[in-house]
């Protein structure tokens, strides 16, 4: 291998182009120090290699002989045909980092038969602004050296956590999940607004605004949510009107319910996973 800080990455959708736009932007990575692949889409490939002026190739083995750090952000579908044909070519040197739900990386080890450093990442869809929240669970063999690397490129993407991988099924019910759960509530502020009788692109705009605020209000003030709901919530008020009709439909119990149907769910995939057979 040319050298420790290589990238091989395996899938080109939304998040591994973020990735990607995140690891350059932020020069942690040369350009010459990156192989892209994808499944089927050349067209996405030329885009790339043509934008960012990494190696793109379908050629695996030219990726394992000169990558060590093997991102892997295929549809959890895909990845056992994947990590198939991976698996004569992949050495002890390579480092593994999956980005794919219900994916645990004794999963990964066992399929590839061999004592492999894996790291399981769960980022969200705001990597696409580099404000995502990016869980890191470590495999059984992941050392520091591959921790801290892991740590460097999702920091390009925005914040980053390590968590014990038995929590990584509620990481992935809570922030993985999470930004389509906050779209709905968006989407419920603004056709609200327009039947109150707000014009549609203004109830856009307020909407917009005031989560962009309130999320902004928690990052830089410090203080908890809570908190700044009882300072604005004044007893007999109009905020306090709203807040007993969400509090009346126990809003945060079904939140909660939320998270954790979308929690078992990663659970389950995981489990369906392992009542096939490991590849071969």
């Amino acid at each position: 291998m040319q050298n420790h800080r290589t990238i091989g990455i395996f899938g080109a959708g939304s998040i591994a182009v973020a990735m990607l736009d995140g690891i350059l932007s932020q020069n942690i990575i040369n350009p010459e120090d990156i192989y892209v692949t994808n499944k089927q889409n050349d067209e996405k490939l030329q885009v790339l290699r043509e934008k960012y002026n990494v190696h793109t190739t379908r050629d695996y083995k030219e990726i394992l002989s000169n990558c060590r750090y093997l991102i892997i952000a295929v549809k959890p579908i895909d990845i056992d045909n994947l990590l198939k044909q991976l698996k004569n070519d992949i050495t002890d040197n390579h480092i593994i980092i999956t980005l794919a739900a219900g994916v645990a990386t004794s999963y990964v080890e066992d399929a590839l038969g061999k004592k492999i450093q894996v790291i399981r990442a769960m980022p969200n869809t705001a990597c696409k602004v580099r404000e995502s929240a990016t869980a890191i669970a470590l495999g059984r063999y992941a050392k520091e050296e591959a921790r801290n690397f892991a740590e460097e490129i999702f920091s390009s993407v925005g914040k980053v956590s390590i968590v014990e991988e038995d929590m990584m099924d509620a990481v992935t019910g809570l922030s993985g999940s999470g930004p389509a759960y906050v779209y709905l509530l968006m989407d419920a502020l603004i056709e609200a607004g327009v039947k109150a009788g707000i014009p549609r692109p203004l109830s856009e705009e307020l909407t917009v605004q005031t989560v962009y605020g309130a999320a902004k209000m928690v990052v830089e003030t410090g203080q908890s949510p809570s908190k700044l709901r009882s300072e604005v919530t004044t007893p007999g008020g109009t905020t306090m009107a709203g807040m007993k009709v969400l509090e009346n439909a126990d809003f945060i119990g079904l939140i909660v319910k939320t998270v954790e149907s979308a929690a078992k769910r990663s659970a389950e995939m995981m489990q369906e996973r392992n009542s096939k057979c490991i590849v071969e």
